[in-house]
């Protein structure tokens, strides 16, 4: 079995940013050195790689993406989208189950589990959606195997608008796995749909958008979720908070504490409404891009500990169907292949910490769902690692630089200070900027994920 020395490494790893080296042999990280190596250590490697200062981190785990498998393949699949993620520095993903077929019973969870052994770059795991009526089949799950339950309070795909009381008590009450919920009150949502259409039009701007889905339907919603699994004992986890007043509703105790923990996503801590201007539909998404005393508070929240994980959200759609007024254009935005980097220029900016960075996108996640050795940079640690490069100079973010197979990106024109250079995924260098082994391809096409199991 080879061993592949990282060396010369600004390891970023458990709160803390030191020189080091780390050796990868097969699948797991063998060791986690301090310094220089020593000469008998770097004999003991097959491959040795100066990383001349770069970034090492754990590879990042985005606990909600829509990689749109099956049925939705004309704008995104499982390959295309783990290949984004591994350029951009993402090494596991937890995909969402609105596709179509609706990912609601074991058979459709399966296929997707299958596909992605085939198909994925990254490490998966999906989600088994709930339903007003699936209670007995999300009782059948092992969830050892499969990350948790996916619960949409809000309008969503069919009929996975989970909206009848009972249903909802008992799935809070007799599911021992995460209840992952997008929540925003439906009824909130039609009432200001309604006011608006009436008073402007049915061609409503996007900037409406964030007063249609509201501050208060998010909060209303919210606040129902986390009563009822205070009473019920559910481990709750609030998928992309966007609003100052949700805050409250959340501790800030450690994320081994909780049973009830919240998500924020990088646009919502990236964009503000007056971005809407600029940007029009590219950013319109649910929840929706609210105001900057919103996005203010959701920063402040990550720090304080309020808000325990960052994801992105990813939900690519063809600019074609991101075309039209508020109403009609499509909701969602691609962004698995920059979130990274961006996090890190805002931690350039003094907002966050890098380890800060690593705290919310690789430890959190893996904490929050109990994954098997993933998401720390730790010997016998399954070795996920990211190599990021500092630009001091900085470069323009393009969308021609999209590997998702919609080919754009909200982050288009923006300049970013870090490059993701290279990621492993279980030892296998997955993608390489500079090309893989002399090749003109940055990524390995032959490297596989591995699905993640949860220590429940």
């Amino acid at each position: 079995m080879s061993r592949r020395i990282l060396y010369n490494a600004s390891i970023i790893n458990e709160g803390t940013t030191q020189t080091g080296y780390v050796i990868i042999e097969g699948d797991k990280i063998a060791a986690v050195g301090q310094g220089a190596p020593d000469e008998g250590v770097m004999a003991s490697c097959d491959i040795a790689d100066d990383l001349a200062g770069a970034m090492l981190l754990p590879g990042v785990i985005d606990d909600q993406v829509h990689f749109r498998e099956p049925g939705l393949t004309h704008k995104a699949d499982i390959a295309s989208e783990s290949r984004a993620a591994v350029a951009g520095g993402v090494t596991s993903f937890m995909d969402m189950p609105n596709t179509i077929p609706q990912t609601t019973d074991i058979e459709a969870l399966e296929w997707k589990f299958a596909r992605a052994a085939e198909t994925s770059a990254a490490n998966f795991s999906f989600n088994i959606g709930a339903t007003n009526d699936n209670m007995q089949v999300l009782e059948q799950v092992d969830f050892s195997r499969v990350c948790g339950v996916k619960a949409f309070l809000g309008s969503s795909t069919g009929n996975m608008l989970v909206d009848d009381k009972s249903a909802l008590q008992r799935l809070f009450s007799a599911i021992p796995a995460i209840i992952a919920v997008h929540s925003e009150d439906e009824a909130i949502i039609r009432a200001n749909r309604e006011r608006y259409v009436s008073e402007r039009g049915d061609n409503l701007p996007v900037e409406l958008h964030p007063l249609i889905r509201s501050t208060e339907a998010c909060y209303v919603s919210t606040a129902r979720a986390v009563e009822l699994a205070e009473r019920c004992g559910t481990r709750l986890h609030v998928f992309h908070l966007s609003t100052e007043r949700e805050l409250s509703l959340f501790s800030d105790a450690p994320i081994e504490q909780k049973h009830i923990t919240a998500e924020v996503c990088v646009h919502h801590l990236w964009f503000y409404d007056r971005d809407y201007a600029r940007l029009g539909n590219r950013i319109k998404c649910n929840p929706a891009v609210k105001t900057l005393a919103d996005r203010e508070a959701l920063r402040e929240a990550l720090r304080s500990g309020r808000l325990d994980v960052v994801a992105t959200d990813h939900a690519p759609h063809l600019l074609s169907e991101k075309e039209g007024n508020c109403l009609k254009a499509a909701s969602g935005m691609p962004l698995v292949q920059f979130s990274l980097v961006a996090m890190l220029e805002m931690a350039r900016d003094g907002i966050f910490t890098p380890e800060l960075v690593v705290e919310k996108m690789c430890h959190a996640p893996a904490r929050l769902y109990r994954i098997d050795r993933r998401g720390f940079i730790r010997p016998g640690y399954y070795a996920d690692l990211a190599v990021v490069r500092r630009d001091d100079a900085g470069h323009t973010i393009s969308d021609a630089d999209v590997i998702s197979k919609c080919g754009w990106t909200p982050f288009d024109g923006t300049v970013m200070h870090h490059r993701v250079e290279r990621t492993f995924v279980n030892g296998e260098e997955a993608f390489n900027a500079n090309g893989i082994n002399g090749s003109g391809s940055c990524i390995n096409e032959s490297v596989r994920g591995s699905r993640l199991l949860f220590n429940v």
